[in-house]
């Protein structure tokens, strides 16, 4: 099957069953979607979302995060990953953003990227979630589920290369909601350890399960 084919097939079945796919993250404002998603490195967004309610109502705005500390911060966000290094980055990226931007969150993924703990997947989150942007998030599960479908080339070994290889193939209008769609259905299908073939739609042109049929069939 050749590559843009398998685009047009993926976007067509995700399209139609998952049409309003978004963040699992629970926020109501940019500010506590960039702290939300900060703290969702290397953690799953049903714990953060056990976290954010009083964090929100301890720190409502990017002001009350930057007069606080590192320390005080820790005590709400303690039971996450890295919450010492997490809390760090909240106090400073609340610091820089209201020195800076004035208190808004930008839309400049090269704007986001200067604030301590936002690193290329957090801003390409936030640029696509709040801004609409064409900006393709890769993190783990969008990383594995690109090598397994076939959409990306053995030799995207990383991130960046799995996010240029996708947004050549995926059309701007659908790069903020095929984001969700491909985190999506690695958290709930196509799990890393325990790929669920039986329960996915997408077998007829997954590499993966092809090469498995090929591994388990009678010789």
């Amino acid at each position: 099957m050749l590559k843009k084919e398998r685009y047009r097939q993926l976007i067509a079945h995700f399209s139609q069953k998952f049409p309003q796919a978004e963040t699992e993250l629970h926020y109501t404002n940019p500010y506590e979607l960039l702290v939300a998603v900060i703290m969702s490195a290397q953690c799953t967004d049903k714990r953060v979302n056990m976290v954010t309610p009083a964090l929100f109502e301890r720190y409502p705005d990017p002001q009350a995060l930057a007069d606080s500390t590192s320390d005080e911060v820790f005590q709400y966000i303690r039971s996450i990953s890295y919450p010492n290094n997490k809390a760090k980055h909240l106090v400073g990226m609340a610091r820089m953003l209201l020195d800076k931007f004035g208190g808004e969150v930008p839309s400049s993924i090269e704007e986001l990227q200067q604030m301590p703990g936002v690193g290329r997947k957090t801003a390409n989150v936030i640029a696509s979630v709040i801004y609409n942007q064409p900006a393709m998030a890769v993190d783990t599960h969008v990383f594995r589920v690109s090598h397994r479908l076939g959409l990306v080339p053995k030799t995207a070994t990383t991130p960046l290369a799995v996010e240029k290889e996708l947004i050549k193939y995926i059309p701007d209008s659908v790069i903020p909601v095929a984001h969700h769609w491909l985190i999506l259905h690695g958290r709930y299908v196509c799990l890393a350890r325990t790929p669920q073939c039986d329960k996915c739609d997408l077998t007829h042109l997954c590499k993966y399960f092809e090469s498995q049929q090929k591994k388990n069939s009678p010789k």
